[in-house]
């Protein structure tokens, strides 16, 4: 739940331009947050050099994968039904292989390989430069699993495959793991202890992207803010760097900088941010750098300090909102978009309450809410009764979401009677004839097409909205194109 989940790309099928060299298929299908997405990539790169060609008919398939995410029941419900129907097509077609990669494979790798005997292959998410030899393993009729959880894997020396993309905005990790502990959630048991990757292999992936025609990047990682780079290693044992180590290392206001200087026309993003790690250094870079986004994703969970203690979140209420006040005055139109869960365990209408009220001092731009799951292995569900009833839940999330409709309309129409940068995506979903973009603040506005083309930054009056989406009309190009 502390990554943003977009519901229109679970299950999409992953494909990349074909090598001639290659004669085998795969198939991968991804679930879950960002990060899996940009996983699937590291993994089609690493698999296109074994004679792998992507398809998106499962038809056609010699391997099929399944990146996998155990943040929401739904996720791993959805996913067991899909490996339910690949085991049917593996009777007619026996040569068929099956794997699991992901978190939900960290998690259930007994329970999928040798209980059910439901997949021929379990690969965690530190573990996929091994999958050369895991292949192998499975061609040669054995079960291959490896689901090790590194202290150093980044994959930052692997370029990943740009798959299903737009051609203009891309994806960068620059994290892995999770130190965070918040009791909701399974991350840090499935991806391991907080490690960052390489100043140097970020940068030199941002300039191989805009060299390749992308325009905007997002930095991304479990929680971006808590990035540090001091030679390698795990964040936890910074305290025992040496003194040249720590004189030299790299912290996440200071990578914004490099990666800003390094593409001045490159439109760059960051999410996840957890906001007891997200400085006032990092804010006044984003104010001093033009093409850094005006727009921060910072979940807060809930409003309630007795949740959040509950939650392990370590920031109070109070602190967020002093977060929230410094952001408006540092960056005046930052956007801000929310994470909430409500009816977590021993949720009261008092602490509902709290949410609702601490979502009228923010006013949300938009947010991700979702109700209370418990999810298997996490704190909460070994140490908490789910004790909040379903209708509760529901009746408290309906009125989440009917405040958050409120403030989305009222933020997206600040934006009108505004000339505003927009970047060109793609065509609009709901007219062929206009183009879709975003602004800074990260709001999607659609204008008609006219004789722009997609990658171009426009500039564009808004005119009207929906409470989601701006409306408008080009008046010319901005000086970023």
């Amino acid at each position: 739940m502390e990554k943003t989940i977009d519901e229109s790309l679970q299950g999409s099928v992953l494909t990349l331009e074909k090598n001639k060299k290659n004669n085998r298929k795969l198939y991968i299908e991804s679930y879950g947050c960002q990060m899996n997405f940009s996983d699937s990539e590291i993994v089609a790169s690493i698999l296109a050099k074994e004679g792998f060609n992507t398809t998106h008919s499962l038809d056609d398939a010699d391997l099929v994968l399944v990146n996998t995410c155990s943040i929401r029941e739904k996720a791993e419900l959805t996913v067991r039904k899909r490996l339910e129907k690949f085991n049917a097509v593996k009777k007619n077609r026996p040569h068929l292989k099956v794997g699991v990669l992901g978190c939900m494979a960290e998690r259930l790798k007994s329970q999928l390989l040798e209980e059910e005997k439901i997949v021929d292959m379990v690969v965690g998410p530190d573990a996929y430069k091994d999958l050369p030899n895991l292949v192998q393993e499975i061609d040669e009729g054995r079960n291959a699993v490896n689901v090790i959880l590194s202290k150093e894997e980044t994959y930052g020396d692997i370029a990943p495959v740009r798959l299903n993309s737009n051609g203009v905005t891309a994806f960068v990790s620059i994290t892995r793991g999770c130190d965070n502990m918040c009791t909701f959630c399974v991350v840090p048991f499935t991806r391991g202890r907080e490690r960052s990757r390489d100043p140097q292999s970020i940068v030199s992936e941002v300039n191989d992207l805009w060299n390749k025609g992308f325009r905007e990047i997002t930095l991304l990682g479990q929680n971006v803010d808590s990035y540090l780079w001091y030679g390698g290693g795990l964040k936890k044992d910074f305290d025992k760097a040496t003194d040249m180590q720590k004189a030299t290392s790299v912290t996440f206001a200071q990578l914004l900088e490099l990666v800003a200087l390094a593409q001045p026309k490159m439109r760059i993003r960051f999410s996840t941010s957890n906001p007891q790690d997200l400085t006032l250094a990092v804010i006044h870079t984003m104010a001093k750098h033009k093409n850094i986004c005006n727009y921060i994703h910072l979940p807060v969970q809930s409003g309630s300090n007795r949740i959040l203690k509950e939650m392990n979140r370590l920031h109070t209420r109070e602190e967020y909102f002093e977060l929230i006040d410094n952001i408006k005055k540092i960056i005046p139109d930052c956007a801000v978009s929310q994470d909430m869960i409500t009816g977590f365990p021993s949720e009261t209408e008092e602490d509902h309450r709290n949410t609702l009220s601490l979502m009228e001092y923010v006013k949300y731009d938009y947010g991700f809410m979702f109700a209370y799951s418990e999810r298997p292995g996490t704190m909460a569900a070994r140490k908490l009764e789910d004790d909040v009833p379903e209708e509760i839940k529901k009746r408290r999330l309906s009125e989440i979401i009917a405040l958050q409709r409120e403030h989305c309309q009222e933020r997206t129409q600040r934006h009108v009677g505004k000339v505003q940068e927009i970047l060109i995506e793609g065509s609009s979903k709901k007219s062929d004839a206009h183009w879709m973009g975003r602004n800074s603040q990260n709001t999607v506005a659609v204008f008609p097409k006219e004789n722009y083309k997609v990658g171009e930054f426009v500039n564009v009056k808004m005119l009207n909205c929906t409470s989601a989406t701006l409306i408008g009309e080009a008046v010319g190009y901005s000086e970023n194109n």
